[in-house]
């Protein structure tokens, strides 16, 4: 039986106030991903850990890891994992202050990227972007053929990343090893995140049960 590809959703604060933000939380933990990552910009450090700390006890309550985007310290201090793009803190680095259990992840866009950072100990990749991404203003893609390969090269957990929905996943057919998708603006930006998040998970099921 194949496993069943997973969801993981990258939160982006220029969506709502902090009530709704919280509530989008909720409502697609409740739907069931299987990954959260806190990528907030443009918060403070202190804010970002009192935040962390509290998305950290909604994630608890469903057993889902939370990932702090690039902060290092605010990932250690509120017990996360961190997720490190190419300019970020070296993996090994990071691997070497924070607990040996904790979840570090990667941004990748090429074979030799991949290669790099799961030699460098990472858990898993986000690879893309596959589509113009609304998180970044200038994308750099990554093509199915190049996310196929990284897959097919690394044994660690693939997750494409980049303007992904429910309704242009087909693309991905050929890179059917990937561990599942990220996906930030089309939850982000639903009306009904819970909903969303169902949808995104049915057609991924749809695609690749």
């Amino acid at each position: 039986m194949k496993k069943t590809k997973e969801l993981y959703f990258i939160t982006d604060n220029s969506y709502g106030d902090r009530t709704s933000f919280i509530h989008t939380i909720e409502e697609v933990l409740r739907a069931g991903v299987g990954l959260i990552q806190l990528r907030e910009k443009n918060t403070e450090g202190r804010e970002l850990l009192a935040l962390a700390r509290r998305v950290k006890s909604l994630c608890d309550q469903y057993n889902v890891p939370l990932i702090i985007d690039d902060r290092l310290d605010v990932a250690l201090l509120a017990g996360c994992g961190v997720h490190l793009g190419q300019s970020d803190l070296p993996i090994a680095e990071a691997r070497r202050v924070l607990p040996p259990d904790t979840i570090i992840g990667a941004t990748t866009k090429t074979v030799p990227q991949a290669l790099e950072a799961a030699a460098a100990g990472a858990d898993y990749l986000g690879v893309g972007a596959i589509y113009q991404t609304k998180t970044k203003v200038k994308t750099i893609f990554t093509s199915v053929d190049t996310l196929k390969e990284i897959c097919e090269q690394v044994n660690i957990p693939v997750f494409a990343i980049g303007g992904l929905n429910e309704t242009n996943l087909e693309i991905l057919r050929p890179a059917s090893a990937i561990q599942g998708i990220c996906v930030v603006s089309a939850i982000m930006q639903a009306a009904d995140p819970y909903a969303k998040t169902l949808a995104i998970k049915q057609a991924l099921k749809d695609l690749f049960d």
